[in-house]
């Protein structure tokens, strides 16, 4: 059984880091969009990490090795309370995925059902019942 953790990376090492856990025989999980770019009078469209500075870690629930996380190249820590690694529930993985297209990429592309202005109550987190006002949406 695969257990998952979310991992803080260095700026713009999401892949750097993927690919080296990956080396050290960890699943990984980078979910990546496709973000418009502007320079020099140019659009253009590049994949982008849909969380920038997070990836998700799979470790094996029998031997839960994480400490060499820490010291991977791109990583700048494991998320943790106190001493043990957070644990992200593995519906949160899955739910990501069921929204990837063929090519890996999950898209952004879609009407919300929300809008500026409108409020918003989160139901189930240790924000239980707290009520916001969403601000705006955008890529970031």
């Amino acid at each position: 059984m695969t257990l998952w953790y979310a991992v803080h990376t260095q700026p713009r090492k999401e892949i750097i880091a993927s690919q080296h856990l990956q080396r050290q025989g960890f699943d990984v999980y980078l979910p990546q969009h496709l973000k418009k770019r502007r320079h020099a009078r140019r659009v253009d469209w590049i994949k982008s990490p849909l969380f920038p500075r997070y990836l998700f870690v799979g470790i094996n629930a029998e031997n839960r090795r994480w400490r060499s996380i820490h010291s991977t190249v791109g990583v700048s820590y494991l998320v943790q309370f106190g001493d043990h690694p957070v644990e992200v529930s593995a519906d949160i993985i899955d739910e990501l995925q069921t929204h990837e297209d063929a090519d890996g990429l999950i898209n952004l592309n879609c009407k919300s059902l929300y809008k500026p202005g409108d409020k918003v109550q989160i139901l189930d987190s240790t924000f239980d019942n707290i009520i916001g006002v969403l601000e705006h949406l955008d890529d970031k």
